[in-house]
């Protein structure tokens, strides 16, 4: 498995092995052992599987009780995955980081609680699936409004597809002014 770092303390790629032959592949694509090497001692306690059509945005969601990381995958498809820092404390607060991640090139983005995470659809449809470290809890979860001119990502689509939840979404400042914020130090 190859691990890289990001410029952002705490916030991975993984790239798993896969052994090809002509009857398929098999790959592990979480090993606890290796996160650890890391420093990750995340312990993952659901999975979650969505798919989507092409232009389809998904985010920025976090969870603040219990707080919730997210190791993100792409099965079928392809997709641009974004992690963006919310800690208040944190000295990279408002930076984000995106990448491609597709079924053929395996990466997985791994965001720890204190990151509001999403992603955009590629291709005519994607599979995206990912571990979390919190149960759902719909009365402590909430979102950064994608295209927050204060963070500035550079999403790969012009017109996304947005559900009303994300269109209504805060900018990073104004989470930064509720007290729930104070939980991601």
């Amino acid at each position: 498995m190859k691990i890289e770092r990001t410029d952002i303390e705490e916030l991975y790629i993984f790239t798993p092995d896969a052994f090809v032959d002509e009857r398929g592949f098999f790959m592990e694509t979480y090993r606890k052992d290796k996160f650890q090497e890391f420093g990750i001692d995340a312990e993952f306690v659901q999975d979650n599987h969505s798919r989507s059509a092409k232009n389809v945005l998904r985010g920025l969601h976090f969870q603040w009780e219990p707080p919730m990381g997210k190791l993100m995958r792409v099965t079928q498809g392809s997709a641009f995955l974004a992690a963006v820092d919310i800690r208040k404390k944190s000295k990279t607060l408002g930076k984000w980081f995106g990448v491609e991640a597709s079924a053929e090139n395996r990466k997985q983005l791994y965001a720890p609680a204190g990151f509001a995470r999403g992603f955009c659809v590629l291709s005519d449809t994607a599979e995206i699936q990912y571990k979390c470290t919190g149960l759902y809890n719909k009365n402590a979860e909430s979102g950064i409004f994608w295209n927050d001119p204060g963070i500035g990502i550079k999403w790969p689509i012009e017109n996304p597809i947005l559900s009303e939840k994300d269109r209504n979404a805060k900018t990073l400042d104004k989470w930064l002014k509720l007290p729930e914020s104070d939980l991601f130090s």
